[in-house]
């Protein structure tokens, strides 16, 4: 179990420094993938960003998602997943979250774009993954962007989680893998919801340290 996100992103960065070099790109999932993805981007000496993705929930279980869409459009759908939706209700869930998705690049990115992948090695970083609706969605947008390597991390998820991600990514580093896993807040002992304002200090913070080191 980690003491908190902070305590967590400085295990998974050790895991990860095989990777350390400007050549590295990583990409954290607001909210709380954003924290994980900063300090991992700091002691790797890469650079840092957040892709925003949204999962796609039920009209009467927003918890629950069905699938998840990317910032640039694509959908990703779990299998079987929506056969209880109609194709109206689907298309409302979608255009709900592309206006979310439009407010969270302008809140949380500050409206900047996302940096250049081609080439790259990307690290795509959340602070947990249970049904992997948001991670399978981030590895589609990714893929479109011709990085060298694609590289998911976590510290933590189930071990079934593990496997689905070994096909989709070149490689998938998670701490741990609970043998009973039903929530990513179970692996903290501190598991607080970042805000809006939470979140856009780590990218601010990253800015500010960037243009004073150069």
């Amino acid at each position: 179990m980690f003491r908190d996100r902070s305590d967590a992103a400085k295990q998974l960065a050790f895991a990860l420094e095989q990777y350390s070099g400007k050549n590295t790109v990583v990409l954290g999932i607001p909210r709380g993938g954003v924290e994980i993805a900063y300090h991992v981007a700091k002691h790797l000496s890469a650079d840092f960003s957040l892709v925003v993705v949204r999962k796609l929930g039920y009209p009467d279980n927003p918890e629950a998602a069905f699938g998840a869409i990317a910032e640039d459009g694509s959908i990703y759908l779990s299998k079987g997943a929506t056969s209880s939706l109609s194709e109206n209700e689907i298309n409302g869930i979608i255009a709900e979250e592309r206006t979310e998705i439009a407010r969270r690049i302008r809140i949380l990115r500050r409206g900047k774009p996302i940096p250049d992948l081609s080439g790259k090695t990307v690290i795509i970083a959340d602070d947990g993954i249970a049904t992997g609706a948001t991670i399978f969605s981030a590895i589609s947008f990714c893929r479109r962007r011709n990085p060298l390597r694609l590289v998911v991390a976590a510290p933590v998820a189930g071990f079934e989680m593990k496997n689905q991600l070994e096909s989709q990514a070149d490689d998938v580093i998670i701490l741990e893998t609970p043998s009973f896993f039903y929530a990513v807040g179970q692996g903290y002992e501190n598991f607080e919801n970042l805000s809006d304002d939470e979140t856009a200090a780590f990218i601010d913070s990253w800015e500010s340290e960037h243009v004073k080191n150069n």
